[in-house]
């Protein structure tokens, strides 16, 4: 059997850590737009409860609605973050060994050859 060649595997790891980075990037977008529904959903339920705006019950619910989707939603992302992070760590720490593997050498060790 031939070894695959370690920078290919580098590259391939280094290819899923680009790709998980995005999904993080995305979950943090929706762990913002998850909290600023929690407060939104909040103050409308605040503002209905105390009457202003002459807001009714379908406010209410909706507020209600808005609150519950965004712990659900929060909670969802927090948790897929957690576990994209957990895998950027693994990977890079997969790349690490990886480059520790290679036998590389100093450049200034070269060989000089004169023309």
């Amino acid at each position: 059997m031939i070894e695959d060649d370690p920078s290919d595997e580098i590259s391939d790891i280094e290819a899923r850590i680009e790709a998980l980075a995005e999904i993080a990037e995305r979950c943090r977008k929706y762990i913002l737009a998850s909290k600023i529904a929690i407060g939104s959903g909040a103050t409308l339920l605040l503002i209905t409860i105390l009457g202003l705006f002459g807001t009714g019950q379908t406010a209410a619910l909706g507020s209600i609605a808005l609150v519950l989707g965004g712990i659900v939603s929060l909670g969802s992302n927090v948790s897929t973050l957690r576990q994209t992070d957990e895998a950027i760590s693994a990977a890079e720490a997969r790349r690490s060994a990886l480059i520790g593997s290679i036998d590389l050498r100093v450049v200034a060790d070269a060989p000089m050859k004169l023309v």
